[in-house]
């Protein structure tokens, strides 16, 4: 039997036998897809450990080894698929403000992709944790546009030539992200990568963060505090007591193949005390 070639097997895990042409359905498909088949995870930054984004490392951790990733890994194999597929698509990179202020001037540490489809452009996401856009949002309007899970709005800063992505959150519009359109290069993306990974003040490094989309559901994992976000009803929140049963959930609820290393346990066993601890 023939071996299949990487982007032959990230379509068979999207739920594809053959490759679909590049529409604007086949990119809504497949942005709703990736978000409900791979998780975004970063247990590599939990375990201080480095996390490479060369493509063909990014395709072994996910395709091969069963796990997730964040922004640089996430959204350039997204990007390559679209680009095996014909879709005119680039990356760009942003400023996450969500939680703070949307004019906060923040470090340039969030990956993403535009597209262009018969003159029309597209962001596309599939690497912002816990509140990606389920799919593609079209850039130049600033209309509400739904998704298959929250409302999302763009709106454009004329003076500073930046966009700021919004999510509508509980009858709240929350600022996640600004970002432009100026062309990166591979430094540009190791830059980002490895302030997210190593630097000290990095929400990441020494922290388990964790989401999978499901239909009409969002699940996130914050260190130990599991939640579920329904479109429809008040969130389900608990906060987990057993490293045994944030173990479970990685690999039942997020599809999460967990690697073996020595770490690990106390690694887990240290979230959960302090989320035991926490108020």
């Amino acid at each position: 039997m023939p071996r299949l070639t990487h982007c032959q097997r990230y379509l068979q895990r999207l739920g594809y036998d053959t490759p679909p042409p590049p529409t604007l359905q086949t990119l809504q498909d497949l942005q709703l897809r990736h978000v409900c088949t791979f998780a975004f995870e970063s247990l590599s930054t939990l375990l201080h450990q480095p996390v490479p984004i060369d493509l063909p490392s990014v395709e072994h951790k996910v395709l091969f080894e069963g796990r997730g990733g964040y922004c640089y890994e996430l959204n350039q194999m997204f990007l390559m698929l679209l680009q095996e597929l014909g879709f005119d698509a680039r990356g760009i990179t942003g400023r996450v403000v969500m939680g703070g202020p949307p004019d906060a001037r923040t470090a340039r540490t969030h990956r993403l992709s535009l597209v262009n489809l018969d003159g029309v452009r597209y962001i596309a996401d599939v690497g912002f944790g816990g509140m990606v856009p389920s799919s593609p949002l079209q850039l130049d309007t600033q209309a509400v546009q739904a998704t298959a899970h929250e409302p999302y709005r763009l709106t454009f800063d004329a003076q500073e030539s930046s966009y700021t992505l919004w999510a509508e959150v509980a009858g709240e519009w929350r600022g996640l992200y600004v970002f432009d359109l100026q062309v990166q290069a591979d430094i540009d993306y190791e830059i980002g990568n490895w302030y997210v990974s190593t630097h000290p003040g990095s929400p990441f490094l020494g922290q388990l963060k964790v989401a999978r989309l499901a239909v009409g559901e969002r699940h996130t994992l914050n260190n130990a505090h599991y939640a579920i976000h329904y479109l429809d009803r008040p969130s389900a929140k608990r906060t987990l007591q057993h490293s045994d049963e944030l173990l479970a959930l990685l690999r039942d609820t997020f599809g999460i193949q967990v690697p073996k290393h020595p770490r690990l346990s106390d690694a887990l066993d240290d979230l959960i005390r302090a989320g035991r601890q926490e108020p």
